[in-house]
């Protein structure tokens, strides 16, 4: 792993999804076999492979800092081509350290991860009634999780974090993106532990290997993703539990 610490010129960016986003990091040492992000290494310059660099925004709360002051109040999205909640976080507490000065300026945030630090900073969570935070579960398998997610965080230990979030008063989602196969036994699993739940599709072409390894071909076609998608919106309707499909 090649971890190095650089200074950004920027960090408050604008987003198509949400008014703003911010990347404490550059690469992600989760490095999902299917993960969108690897597109950045067009712009970066990174000749390893995805999962094995992990540029380490250092001046990102200073950045923020300066930049908040001259933008309008937004939703800010934390993050989009990384996980900010990845192992190196635990010691360089940007995203943290970025959150403070959100919290203190009253901005509301969205925070998709993987990682059950994130439970750490519930302290700052607390602090404002605009905070949402999601975890990315994509099966319920662990088993099928380590052929896909190798290195993050298990099902039990994010499921667990969704839930101590959830009853401690903060508003929780949990992204089922991509569904991967046993998504749909997720549902009964969530169950008073979300307020919202989002799902989307297999989209990108690089765990393909994956499913034609493991005789799962049938699992990455548009019936099957309409299929399940259907069963997962049925049972969260019978639970209760609010579901968006971005499919």
């Amino acid at each position: 792993m090649k971890i190095k610490e650089i200074y950004a010129k920027s960090i408050l960016s604008p987003s198509k999804i949400y008014d703003y986003v911010i990347n404490p990091y550059v690469g992600c040492q989760h490095a999902c076999s299917y993960c969108y992000a690897r597109f950045m290494k067009r712009f970066t310059g990174h000749k390893e492979p995805w999962g094995e660099f992990v540029d380490v925004k250092i001046n990102a709360p200073e950045l923020l800092g300066k930049e908040i002051k001259k933008k309008r109040n937004g939703t800010v999205w934390i993050s989009g081509v990384c996980d900010p909640y990845q192992p190196l976080e635990k010691r360089y507490k940007l995203t943290r350290k970025c959150l403070e000065i959100l919290v203190q300026n009253d901005w509301p945030v969205i925070i998709q991860t993987r990682s059950p630090l994130v439970v750490r900073d519930m302290d700052i969570f607390r602090k404002s009634k605009d905070f949402e935070v999601g975890l990315t579960i994509t099966t319920a398998s662990d088993e099928i999780r380590k052929i896909f997610e190798p290195y993050a965080p298990s099902i039990q230990e994010r499921l667990k974090a969704i839930a101590t979030l959830h009853q401690n008063g903060i508003r929780t989602y949990v992204m089922i993106a991509p569904i991967l196969p046993e998504a749909e036994n997720l549902i009964p699993m969530l169950a008073g532990k979300v307020d919202y739940i989002i799902i989307d599709r297999m989209n990108y072409y690089h765990a393909v290997k994956i499913y034609e390894k493991h005789g799962w071909k049938e699992k990455n076609t548009c019936e099957y993703f309409k299929t399940i998608g259907n069963k997962i919106k049925n049972d969260c309707r019978r639970l209760g539990i609010e579901c968006v499909s971005t499919y």
